[in-house]
């Protein structure tokens, strides 16, 4: 009996030929081709609309352009599927949805970051935005808000300012009762050294109910009894140091007084409620009353000071 001789697995002779391994290479790279070549679109279409922009192309052709993106990117998948908020805090969720302009299921690549910001950057709560793409399918968008640092009354309405005494908001504000009360033009701008210099002095400002802007020049404290501190222009520092030494060795703060004029440097004059209301009619302002909801309309009495 013949015997069947076999070739040796390791043989040149059982290896396939060269074009059989061609095809099992080219098949296995078959799909991350693909992805590079979609991700090599995108790329082309985001530098076409980059270098678009930087061409000062028109708004519609720019636009246009960007639809036509959008909707390649779209047909392989990208779309918006995530829209994460980072930062927000009191900016109302409508409105910055509306602001931002995008929705589930949008092209991802069919819209402006640049819009969406300066949409959102509208928001009166909102100081700075930006607003990201990540590919494929997430936006970000982070927010740094306003921070509200007094109630600003004027004209028997409420507002919520900020520090550099941009109004924030004029809904909400009970939510807020716990800052600070300022009276009358101008105050929101000039606020931030009294308040500050106030916030320095606890105890004091424990016993401010509003800090009156009188001229937009100087300020009036309304205390909580009812007496007006009349402070000097540009020296309220001082001045409060000075009231503090008055109350700690007087109690000055705890007498029948109206008013305490500090406005001169070498004398103050203590007015007493028993005074004649011809005597102290200048001394008048619109009584500051803290916010509620509604906010309660405060009509102007007498005559501010000077």
């Amino acid at each position: 009996m013949s015997r069947v001789r076999r070739t040796p697995r390791n043989s040149v002779t059982d290896r396939p030929a060269r074009w059989r391994l061609l095809l099992r290479r080219q098949r296995a790279l078959l799909k991350p081709a693909a992805g590079v070549m979609l991700v090599g679109v995108v790329v082309v279409g985001i530098a076409v609309v980059v270098h678009s922009g930087t061409q000062s192309a028109s708004s519609t052709s720019l636009s246009s352009f960007r639809e036509k993106i959008g909707a390649l990117g779209a047909a392989s998948g990208m779309r918006v599927q995530t829209i994460r908020v980072e930062g927000r805090e009191n900016t109302p969720e409508p409105l910055l949805n509306a602001a931002i302009g995008i929705s589930k299921g949008d092209p991802i690549l069919g819209f402006s970051l640049e819009q969406a910001r300066s949409r959102i950057e509208t928001l009166s709560w909102v100081e700075r935005a930006t607003v990201e793409r990540r590919l494929p399918n997430t936006v970000v968008i982070v927010l740094e808000e306003r921070r509200p640092f007094a109630i600003w009354q004027n004209q028997g309405k409420y507002v919520l300012v900020d520090r550099a005494g941009q109004i924030v908001a004029d809904q909400d504000v009970a939510h807020f009762r716990h800052l600070p009360l300022i009276v009358g033009a101008g105050a929101p701008v000039a606020a931030r050294p009294l308040l500050t210099a106030l916030t320095d002095r606890p105890a004091l400002a424990t016993k401010v109910t509003a800090s009156v802007r009188v001229a937009e020049r100087r300020w009036n404290l309304r205390m909580t009894s009812g007496m007006d501190v009349m402070l000097p222009e540009g020296h309220e520092a001082a001045a409060l140091d000075r009231l503090i030494q008055l109350q700690q060795e007087q109690n000055v703060l705890d007498r029948p007084l109206l008013a305490i004029d500090m406005r001169l440097p070498d004398r103050l004059v203590f007015r007493p409620k028993t005074a004649s209301s011809a005597d102290n009619a200048d001394l008048l302002v619109i009584p500051p009353i803290p916010p509620a909801v509604p906010p309660p309309v405060v009509p102007a009495i007498a005559k501010k000071p000077t």
